[in-house]
């Protein structure tokens, strides 16, 4: 390889460098800028934030209550399931007594 050659290489070598870093420099600055928006829309953006964040909250207690609710006539139901067992019972009892008693006479 001559001295002119070398030169040549290593001059294309450093413009090659020189126009990656270039581009690369250049995304950087895109992305960078894309990121950023202006402050009235980063706080519009938080607003909404707060807002869905307390709908959330709200959404989360009305669940809550719901559930409670939910509980309370579940225990409810199974109350009345076990006095509608114990009537039955006496209604059996009730009419064994009765039956027992038209069947003396």
């Amino acid at each position: 390889m001559t001295r002119s050659e070398f030169i040549a290489v290593t001059a294309l070598i450093l413009f090659g460098a020189f126009l990656l870093g270039w581009i690369a420099s250049w995304l950087v600055q895109r992305i960078a800028r894309a990121g950023s928006a202006p402050p009235h829309e980063v706080e519009r953006l938080a607003g909404q934030l707060r807002e869905t964040r307390e709908e959330r909250d709200a959404a989360l207690a009305l669940l809550q209550q719901r559930e409670a609710e939910l509980a309370t006539a579940q225990a409810d139901r199974q109350a009345a399931l076990e006095a509608m067992t114990d009537c039955r019972s006496e209604v059996e009892e009730l009419r064994t007594y009765i039956e027992q008693r038209l069947s003396r006479r």
